[in-house]
């Protein structure tokens, strides 16, 4: 993985995830990208989940434990950096939470292949390195992991063609600067060419400046 995909996974150290919730989920949702955690983004990861499902970019867990899920739901998680995966473990408490430390535009091992009814990525996509047509290998990696019926769903931050308010636009700046975010040229076009290359059905929702993706049917 590249530099700026590492420190868009270094940013989460143990500080930086207990401030996470207030500032990225609370205010910068509802005043720089106009799409409301609680209203918008939260019901939509309900929607969705699964009853095997597997959470790719976990943060700090926050819609896992908010989604009120069945004792019986399996849950898994996947992420590159050991303060996320830990924070989201903890978080969750669920003793059977199996954790994957994992560069997630590698192929999974074959053990998890068509295993999962449901993978999210929730703000994954905008802090990957590289243009749209480069993050569709993440769903390369992905799909096969999940069963014949299974969807991949997330939300991702939109950019510069999204025209941005002056804070969107301030943390736009600040965020591609330090290789946090890298979603200069991210469109809805671009991220619907990416997930129609290998998936049959694809549907979006714009929510103020953000991307809410659902895709099924995966092509293999």
């Amino acid at each position: 993985m590249s530099t700026s995909s590492e420190a868009g996974a270094a940013v989460y150290s143990p500080l930086t995830l207990k401030l996470y919730d207030a500032w990225v989920l609370g205010i910068s949702n509802q005043f720089a990208w106009h799409c409301p955690t609680r209203q918008v983004l939260q019901p939509f990861f309900d929607r969705h989940v699964g009853a095997r499902h597997l959470d790719v970019g976990v943060g700090t867990g926050y819609y896992l434990a908010k989604a009120r899920l069945p004792d019986t739901t399996h849950v898994t998680l996947l992420d590159l950096n050991p303060s996320s995966l830990q924070a989201a473990k903890d978080r969750f408490g669920r003793a059977d939470t199996q954790v994957l430390q994992h560069d997630v535009f590698k192929p999974l091992d074959a053990s998890q292949h068509g295993r999962y009814d449901s993978i999210s990525l929730f703000y994954l996509l905008h802090c990957l390195p590289g243009t749209m047509a480069e993050k569709a290998q993440v769903f390369a990696s992905l799909k096969p992991c999940l069963k014949d019926n299974g969807v991949l769903f997330g939300a991702t931050i939109l950019g510069d063609a999204a025209d941005h308010n002056g804070f969107g636009r301030k943390l736009m700046d600040i965020y591609n600067k330090k290789g946090i975010f890298g979603n200069r040229s991210d469109t809805v076009a671009g991220l619907r060419s990416a997930l129609e290359l290998h998936f049959a059905q694809v549907s979006i929702e714009v929510v103020g400046k953000v991307a809410l993706f659902s895709a099924r049917s995966a092509i293999l």
